[in-house]
């Protein structure tokens, strides 16, 4: 599977998209140019697909909408959801990162 989601990133995408009035469809994850590495992730509520420019990772309920593009980046990765003292945050492994920025949200490739 090009991205797989664990157990805790699909319960904060369910949570995420229950929460919503507008009822989102899911998570979009986007890589966008930016951040101290050169790229950033970015990730909104889903409210369309494209069947022709998105790839659906769904676990149980919850699904991660990803336009191609992005997925070029993050091919092989892992989506989490972590919870600490100092942040609430999805976090990406990412084999195709050769560099990130200290605080890990912007890598190279």
């Amino acid at each position: 599977m090009p991205l797989t989601l664990t157990e805790n990133a699909a319960r904060r995408i369910t949570a995420l998209v229950a929460a919503d009035p507008n009822k989102p469809l899911g998570l979009r994850m986007r890589v966008r140019h930016g951040g101290c590495s050169g790229n950033k992730y970015e990730f909104s509520l889903a409210e369309a697909i494209s069947a022709e420019d998105d790839a659906v990772f769904q676990n149980d309920t919850a699904k991660l909408v990803i336009d191609l593009l992005s997925l070029g980046f993050v091919d092989g990765g892992e989506l989490d959801y972590v919870e600490t003292l100092a942040e609430s945050a999805f976090r990406i492994t990412n084999p195709n990162a050769v560099k990130s920025c200290h605080c890990g949200k912007s890598f190279g490739v």
